[in-house]
């Protein structure tokens, strides 16, 4: 069982295909959520009034906003499927990968940052990664029920298959061969974003095509992951927009 916590996570679930089995609502403050309840209603989701303790027990993030949706365990994807997606829309291929992304928060505003600014999906490894959970679901703002998560067994591997498939693999880096405007992403594109303390291993950057840089002009000289992913994951579509 997979919890959603928060209005705009359940109300994103309650929207999109996701099988829930069960909402669960502060009954001190099931007014203010009334449109939610209507909603799950139409959807003939259950809806169950419970004490807000009773919340507080089983929320991951401790932010639940009094409604709580008991769903299915996520279903994560192949990387065929965020392909397809891609075809589907009539698009090249854009694919965020994240090497060894730990903290649940930084994942879940990539997704949502790579959701908004129209990526096809996220790749992550199966180990020494954060997971999809609750706290991601909330930090993404309900973004993981519509785009394609795979996880896999072997940051490399997927590298790999992608470049088979004809995509360009860039890697974001402090230490980058071009700013991130000086390239151009007008060709079917995986982008590596390493983890937040050391950056990307050494044989997921030996696999990168081309290594990219956001230009710094502070005093501090570097970003962290979700922020530095947010504006590469701009900067892509800002010039396939154009």
């Amino acid at each position: 069982m997979r919890i959603i916590e928060g209005k705009n996570p359940v109300i994103e679930a309650l929207r999109s295909d996701t099988q829930i089995d069960t909402i669960l609502v502060n009954r001190e403050a099931s007014a203010s959520l009334r449109k939610i309840i209507e909603l799950a209603k139409a959807k003939k989701v259950p809806v169950k009034n419970v004490d807000k303790a009773h919340l507080d027990r089983i929320s991951e993030n401790k932010r639940h906003q009094g409604i709580i949706a008991e769903a299915m365990e996520y279903e994560y994807k192949e990387i065929e499927h965020i392909l397809n997606y891609a075809k589907s829309k009539g698009e090249m291929p854009f694919v965020v990968i994240l090497d060894e992304i730990t903290d649940v928060h930084n994942l879940g505003s990539i997704i949502r940052s790579a959701e908004c600014l129209g990526a096809h999906g996220v790749i992550i490894p199966k180990r020494r990664a954060a997971q999809i959970n609750g706290v991601v679901a909330k930090s993404s703002a309900g973004a993981i029920e519509y785009l394609p998560v795979c996880r896999v067994t072997n940051i490399n591997d997927a590298i790999k298959e992608l470049k088979e498939k004809g995509l360009w693999i860039y890697g974001a880096d402090m230490d980058g061969d071009k700013y991130i405007y000086e390239e151009k992403y007008t060709v079917p594109v995986g982008l590596v974003i390493g983890s937040e303390g050391s950056g990307i291993g050494r044989l997921v950057k030996k696999n990168c095509d081309i290594l990219i840089k956001i230009p710094m002009k502070g005093n501090i000289n570097s970003l962290n992951a979700s922020n530095a992913a947010s504006i590469v994951i701009y900067e892509i579509m800002k010039q396939r927009s154009l």
